[in-house]
């Protein structure tokens, strides 16, 4: 008769065991390292505390890290335009936007 209190981490379990628990990590590692570097605290914490076998993971670092990364960008530049705009008007006076000009202004 077989104990499964004893030798649960030998046979096809604990292989699958570790295999699930090597996988869990890696992504885990990779989605926390990643929102540190963000500094989203809130995502940080999420993944931290909430275990999917690596699927929440998964999706932070190939989705929800993206749409962040896009609206980063959107908004640098923005920020770049208009500090261009200000630039300009410093050097050339206002710059006239198309219904500025057939107004008359």
């Amino acid at each position: 008769m077989m104990s499964f209190g004893s030798n649960w981490t030998m046979g096809a379990g604990g292989l699958l065991l570790l295999i699930l628990v090597v996988w869990t990590l890696a992504w885990k590692g990779k989605a926390l390292w990643k929102a540190a570097r963000k500094g989203e605290k809130i995502w940080f914490v999420a993944l931290l505390l909430i275990n999917t076998l690596g699927i929440l993971e998964i999706l932070y670092i190939y989705v929800f890290s993206k749409k962040n990364e896009a609206h980063r960008r959107t908004k640098a530049l923005a920020r770049q335009t208009r500090i261009w705009r200000n630039s300009r008007e410093n050097i050339d006076g206002p710059i006239l936007s198309r219904e500025s000009l057939k107004m008359g202004l």
